[in-house]
């Protein structure tokens, strides 16, 4: 399973795109600010551009797992392999309050918020336990709008 995030807006608050599930919108999306990290720059550099819970992970490509999230309490996507970040999960929530860099999902935004959050979450969820359960990876990648 393949999951594209193209972030195409971005504020001094958050970068909002739009997600897509084997080549197919699915939802909107919402993270922290973009500060141009790339995930093949040395760590250091992206240390020097992260401050710590306002800034999205870096563009690539990481491989989707799951595991127990205790902030959740329950079974949640998990990107692997983010450089200089620790549990990046998928999950919902509204606006940049509701993230540390996880990115959010939603049916629908505006400026710095979007929508829908569980509604969007619940179904992709549903499709990456599917794809999991039939032995396929996930993967997402994650990039600027050109």
């Amino acid at each position: 399973m393949e999951l594209l995030l193209t972030r195409d807006t971005r504020t001094l608050n958050s970068t909002t795109g739009k997600l897509s599930v084997d080549g197919v919108f699915y939802c909107f999306t919402l993270e922290p600010t973009d500060r141009g990290l790339k995930s093949n720059m040395d760590l250091a550099e992206i240390q020097e551009r992260k401050l710590y819970g306002k800034t999205c992970i870096p563009e690539g490509r990481y491989e989707v797992t799951h595991s127990f999230s205790g902030i959740f309490n329950t079974d949640m996507p998990l990107l692997m392999n983010v450089p200089d970040y620790d549990e990046t999960r998928i999950h919902p929530g509204n606006t940049a309050a509701d993230t540390l860099g996880c990115i959010l999902v939603g049916q629908s935004r505006s400026a710095d918020m979007i929508q829908n959050s569980r509604l969007a979450f619940a179904p992709l969820w549903e499709k990456m336990q599917a794809a999991w359960n039939n032995n396929q990876q996930v993967f997402i990648t994650i990039q600027r709008a050109q």
